[in-house]
């Protein structure tokens, strides 16, 4: 009797790791040749309460799994021998638009950015430059480019953030070249840290409650701007995403109501408990179908124009964008006592240091009491 085949080893497996929060890390662990190598995907898995945490596990396993199908397409053709001995050779230019296209299920912003970084490139050293060619002085001077040289169509030099995001996206676009073997290695990896551009800390201008009290007791020309914009405040949802919520985004779990996405700038599962108040700015639904988005919205253009307006009529002399209900959100929950790391969840970060940045908003706020009231019994 002929002998069943074994089935062949998948070459990259799934794998778990089990947090201190309960929740359960993602990643791909690939055996090849005698050595193992880990590629945790920042993919959480929650455990699995409600339909609602089912269905959003299912949507991590779904985003993970096409990762590992991607990984094993690249490994198998390595092994193939499909490699182009003259990839080195290749232009910069060609690898920062195909680096455009292995990123074009990413936000607008990032493809504007490496759309200016390839201008950046050109200018700099013109667009015959080669990967193989790019070496530490290379990056060095472009650094010193962006920095100091390059000047924009009103006579002025990039500002720090800005050039900190060219950077960012041609030392990014290098690490995938050394990822796909197109390069031994990224030249930027060899500079000093001290060397390169230094990005200011964010600065994130947030609304009062006064404040916001304000916006709520004031008119607003545009009554779905105004509900758009406080349901933010309440929930911290990203412009992107509140643009795109549906109906069918809005589910009752256990009473809780809560709004279930995928984010569109991390493309993270997330799924944010809403308070009363956020509900309270709810449109009414009439007799809107589930796959219809909640709030009809014109341009964020017209939105932010629409958003000064409404903040000057309520005597708000900050800069109101529709980001900084994102902020009003992060600096009201860590104010009334929750703790960074469930801040952290609400708002989607990947990384608990991006909500840092609000921490240290609030612990300057309490300095600045704290000095208010030394200053009642100064002489």
């Amino acid at each position: 009797m002929a002998k069943t085949p074994k089935k062949a080893k998948e070459p990259i497996r799934l794998r778990f790791k089990e947090l201190a929060d309960g929740n359960r890390s993602i990643y791909l662990d690939t055996y090849r040749n005698g050595k193992r190598k880990y590629e945790f995907l920042k993919l959480y898995l929650v455990p699995e309460t409600t339909p609602l945490q089912k269905k959003l596990n299912a949507d991590t396993m779904k985003a993970a799994n096409a990762i590992k199908a991607q990984r094993i397409i690249e490994l198998a053709n390595d092994e193939a021998g499909i490699k182009n001995t003259q990839r080195g050779k290749m232009l910069l230019v060609d690898w920062l638009n195909h680096y455009k296209e292995l990123k074009e299920d990413k936000s607008e912003g990032l493809q504007q950015q490496i759309n200016y970084t390839i201008t950046l490139v050109k200018e700099y050293e013109g667009d015959k430059t080669r990967l193989c060619d790019i070496d530490k002085e290379y990056c060095r001077g472009f650094l010193h480019y962006i920095t100091g040289v390059y000047e924009t169509t009103t006579g002025k030099h990039l500002e720090p953030t800005t050039a900190h995001n060219y950077y960012t996206v041609l030392n990014s676009a290098l690490n995938e070249a050394v990822r796909r073997e197109y390069i031994a290695k990224n030249p930027f990896q060899t500079i000093p840290t001290t060397d390169k551009i230094k990005i200011p800390e964010s600065k994130r201008t947030y609304l009062t409650v006064d404040e916001v009290k304000a916006l709520i007791a004031t008119p607003c020309r545009n009554e779905a701007i105004k509900q758009a914009y406080l349901f933010s405040v309440y929930c911290g949802l990203r412009i992107s995403d509140v643009e795109r919520l549906r109906w069918s985004d809005i589910v009752n779990d256990g009473g809780q109501l809560r709004a279930t996405l995928i984010q569109k700038k991390t493309k993270n599962p997330l799924y944010v408990p809403l308070s009363k108040h956020a509900v309270l700015y709810l449109p009414d639904r009439g007799t809107a179908a589930a796959t219809d988005t909640i709030f009809k919205l014109p341009s964020q253009l017209t939105i932010n124009n629409v958003l000064r307006q409404w903040a000057a009529a309520a005597g708000i002399t900050k800069n109101v964008t529709f980001h900084t209900a994102r902020h009003t959100a992060a600096t009201m929950m860590l104010t009334a006592g929750a703790e960074l790391y469930t801040v952290s969840k609400i708002l989607g970060h990947s990384e608990v240091r991006t909500t840092q940045i609000y921490a240290k908003i609030i612990d300057k706020k309490k300095d600045e009491a704290v000095s208010l009231v030394d200053n009642l019994f100064n002489d």
